[in-house]
């Protein structure tokens, strides 16, 4: 009895079917593309036919027409010379010429289609061609009246009419006489009949529905001679085209044309004179030789189409016998265990080995194809018999695939992708494998998906991963913390969760560009790498906000240590190329499963806050998650939402601090100081709101409102005649590198009417730590107003004796903590003296601030300081206040100054 069919030979046998089928169908399918091409090349070229009779059609209406321009400007020009002559020649003989006479002289053409009339200024015919017809007036008529009101000489050309001399269908041709003294005495008019202008034959071309005519250029049709087919009709149109241009030549459809065929209509103005030569084709004329070409074509593609009938019919009786055979032939074959070696696919035919108890114990290699064979890197000869045991040297490797295998032996099929191990002798990656039990083993077919597998990797890293930093992202951490916390809560351990935000980063971006906050993150990125262990995981979340997730945190002081590694790591200067060197410090925040948290998103958020509140207690450092912080990050967050609507509600107002002469205390300018006037809480001062509008943007807005401002109390001043004081405004770093603080200063200065001598711009020295030619081209624009510019808090930035000679400053103002160092001791003096004597070596004035006693003003006065600013001289007051100041000039008691008022 034949034993039933293996699965693998019926997978087999039904590819082998399936290859039968396509070998068949490929005849009728390739008859038929081979047919579409026949038929869509036929109709190509019956198109390009059609196209060229029409193009040559064009070109034949288009030189019918010229050619009748030519003629008919030369007709023309023949009556025009007549009417000048006898414009000419009436005029000399004194009103005695006879056309009679010339015409019996033979003069004009006796084909009795051309007329000569002279008239007289009443109308009155005085001579004629047409002999005993002078008993007629033509004072009437609209030709005589034009030339009796118009002094025009030109030739008039009239529309077609019955003549009242001769009773006929004539276009009349007309032209003035005047006077000596240039009145009116006449006219001169050539009359002609409508064939006269069809006695050269030009009409062997217009075939049996064509015509040609003569129009005016206002569209008056003057005469028309059609073909044959048309002599019926009154008209052709259907209504008067428009003729816009000189000449032309288009198709217009049968909707155009009373006998409704459509036509290709050339048209020629002729020079000189109104009038335009048109001459039409009929279209169906003009394809009359494509009738033809047609017949032959469709007979030549039917005869090709039933001869690729046939052909496709004689290949699919051919393929149907050869896969017959064929599978004739791959029975036997199979019978014998021969497998073909095309394709990419590995295959193997592995026969069992077993015990005494039946258990397969190895596979004899019975057959495989070359494919198979290169993928251990070996040939097929050198395959064949082998045991799969001598080719798997790894024990423990060779039962783990046993285990698979005995799997496929027991179900009958096995499919799965397959990481090779590095014990295993092949020679690629990732392998796909199907196994199929058979008669004698197993039959497998293994193809290589390393690269499939490659590709799979890079776009599951591009989708994971930082494209700046290389790091994980927020997509990768949103699949893998899930995993991780399933895994805590499975192995009853906990897990922390680090939020990581570097401390006053906007800083980097807004003073040193963004450049520079790049190559920060990047560096930053790599000293939290070295931080932790690597089975710690370190994620980039966006901006300068980073992750860290400790998987074997099994207490907080865990978690507390790599807190302090990586703040101490992060603490380290960041060396940037041509910036220097600069400290970026970490807030972090860290909340543990499960007592914070048992899900993705409650973590997060708690470390989040938890980070908050890290910085409001001063920045680069650590807070574990508390209830209580999460109220506290409501408080901020109100705090920020007040100020966003008090900077919306125009909340603020300005206080003035005096600034002096060092020597007489007189008033030399003030600085602008923004309050908040809170609605509830009265006056704010600075460092409540300041700081915060800073870390959430707001200082731009805000620093827009008190420039708006300033320039508003400097118009009311000068409004109230006091004596004009230079105002200062302070920009922060961020509102001057929006790159737009020249421009907001131009148009508050100029909508209040401000001088520019009236304002001075602080900056302080983190602005000028950008990149060298932005800063200069903000400078530049800032200076261009006319306006001071002037360096604020010397001495606390970076590089600050630097700024001095790279940028074109007016005064800096030097800040209050070393001013109150003064009277301490000599140090502080040393560093005044420093500063004062660079600065005006540099034609810089130098301000003090911050003085608070006489000790210090008399220190400043030997150091000769320019002016002075602090408490000393004034608090800062509101406007009304310091208007008293501003009449006053002088705000030193008599006993403090060293100059007289007189020779300040």
């Amino acid at each position: 009895m034949m034993a039933p069919a293996s699965p693998a030979r019926k997978v087999r046998q039904l590819a082998f079917l399936r290859g039968s089928f396509h070998a068949i169908l490929i005849w009728p399918v390739a008859a038929l593309l081979l047919t579409v091409l026949v038929w869509s090349m036929t109709l190509s070229k019956l198109d390009d036919a059609r196209q060229t009779l029409r193009s040559n059609g064009a070109a034949q209406a288009a030189a019918l027409s010229g050619a009748y321009a030519v003629q008919l400007s030369r007709s023309l020009e023949q009556i025009d010379q007549i009417t000048l002559n006898l414009k000419y020649y009436w005029k000399n003989s004194a009103g005695t010429l006879k056309l009679e006479e010339q015409l019996h002289e033979g003069l004009y053409p006796a084909s009795a289609l051309l007329y000569v009339t002279i008239v007289n200024r009443h109308g009155e015919i005085m001579t004629s061609t047409l002999v005993g017809k002078t008993k007629y007036t033509l004072a009437d008529r609209d030709y005589f009246q034009i030339h009796q009101r118009n002094r025009s000489n030109a030739l008039l050309i009239s529309k077609p009419a019955i003549g009242r001399l001769s009773g006929k269908h004539i276009i009349r041709f007309s032209r003035r006489m005047n006077a000596p003294d240039g009145a009116f005495d006449g006219l001169v008019m050539v009359s002609v009949e409508p064939a006269y202008f069809f006695t050269f034959d030009l009409d062997a071309g217009l075939g049996k529905r064509g015509f040609r005519s003569v129009r005016m250029t206002d569209g008056v049709v003057l005469t028309t001679e059609t073909g044959s087919g048309l002599r019926s009709l009154s008209t052709v149109f259907c209504s008067d085209p428009a003729f816009t241009k000189a000449s032309g030549v288009v198709s217009m459809g049968q909707e155009k044309f009373s006998d409704a065929h459509a036509r290709i209509v050339a048209w020629h103005a002729i020079k000189t004179y109104p009038l335009l030569s048109v001459a039409a084709l009929d279209e169906e004329d003009l394809m009359l030789p494509l009738t033809t070409m047609s017949r032959d074509y469709w007979i030549l593609a039917m005869a090709i189409s039933v001869g690729l009938l046939l052909f496709a019919m004689i290949g699919m009786f051919l393929s149907s016998r050869l896969a017959w055979r064929r599978n004739q032939a791959l029975q036997a074959r199979e019978a014998s265990g021969i497998v073909s070696e095309g394709g990419s696919e590995g295959f193997f035919m592995w026969h069992a080995l077993r015990d005494r108890d039946g258990a397969v114990i190895d596979f004899v290699i019975g057959d495989c194809n070359e494919r198979g064979a290169s993928m251990y890197g070996l040939k097929k000869s050198e395959m064949l018999q082998r045991k799969l045991s001598t080719v798997y040297v790894s024990r423990a490797y060779f039962d783990q695939l046993m285990q698979t295998y005995q799997v496929a032996i027991e179900t009958g099929f096995y499919e799965d992708d397959f990481l090779i191990g590095a014990e295993s002798p092949m020679k690629i990656t990732w392998l796909h494998r199907k196994i199929t039990r058979s008669n004698t083993g197993l039959v497998l077919t293994l193809l290589d998906i390393s690269e499939h597998k490659a590709h799979e990797k890079a776009l599951s890293n591009l989708a994971n991963s930082d494209a700046l930093t290389a790091l994980p992202n927020r997509h990768w951490l949103m699949g893998f913390l899930p995993l991780a916390i399933e895994r805590a809560r499975a192995r009853h351990t906990t897990l922390a969760l680090l939020f990581v935000d570097l401390d006053d980063f906007k800083n980097i971006n807004d003073t040193m560009g963004h450049a520079a906050g790049d190559a920060v993150l990047q560096e930053a990125a790599a000293r939290l790498r070295a931080a932790v262990q690597p089975s710690d995981s370190v994620v980039r979340l966006g901006g300068d906000e980073f992750t860290i997730i400790l998987e074997h945190a099994e207490h907080a002081p865990a978690a507390e240590q790599v807190s302090l590694r990586i703040i101490a790591a992060l603490n380290a200067p960041f060396v940037l190329a041509g910036l220097g060197s600069h400290v970026v410090q970490a807030s972090i925040g860290i909340s543990i499963y499960p007592q914070d948290g048992a899900d993705v998103e409650t973590l997060i958020k708690h470390a989040d806050i938890a980070m908050y509140a890290a910085k409001a207690n001063g920045k680069a450092g650590y807070q574990f998650f508390e209830t209580h912080l999460a109220q506290q990050l409501i408080v901020r967050l109100n705090k920020e939402q007040a100020l966003r609507a008090a900077i919306d509600d125009d909340q603020f107002e300005l206080h003035y601090q005096p600034r002096v002469d060092t020597l007489s205390g007189e008033l030399r300018s003030m600085e602008a100081l923004v309050r908040w006037r809170h609605p509830q809480r009265g006056l704010v001062q600075p460092d409540e709101f300041i700081a915060l509008a800073e870390e959430t943007g707001l200082i731009a807005a805000l620093g827009e409102l008190v420039i708006e401002k300033a320039c508003k109390q400097l118009a009311l001043w000068q409004a109230k005649n006091l004596p004009p004081v230079p105002l200062s405004v302070n920009v922060s770093p961020r509102q001057f590198n929006q790159g737009n603080i020249a421009d907001l200063f131009k148009m508050h200065m100029t909508r209040h009417k401000i001088a520019p001598s009236l304002v001075e711009i602080e900056l302080t020295e983190s602005c000028m730590m950008g990149e060298n030619q932005a800063i200069s081209e903000q400078l530049a624009a800032l200076k261009s107003l006319g306006v001071k510019l002037l360096i604020d808090d010397f001495g606390t930035g970076y590089s600050s004796l630097s700024q001095l000679q790279r940028f074109d400053f007016d005064i800096l103002k030097i800040d209050k903590a070393f001013t109150s160092q003064l009277g301490k001791g000599k140090q502080g003096e040393v560093f005044f003296r420093a500063i004062i004597s660079m600065a005006h070596v540099l034609h810089i004035g130098v301000v003090a601030e911050g003085v608070e006693t006489l000790e210090q003003l008399r220190i400043l006065q030997t150091l000769s300081c320019n002016e002075v600013q602090g408490y000393f001289v004034s608090r800062p007051l509101a406007a009304d206040a310091v208007e008293q100041l501003m009449r006053q000039r002088f705000l030193f008691p008599d006993a403090c100054r060293l100059a007289p008022p007189s020779a300040v």
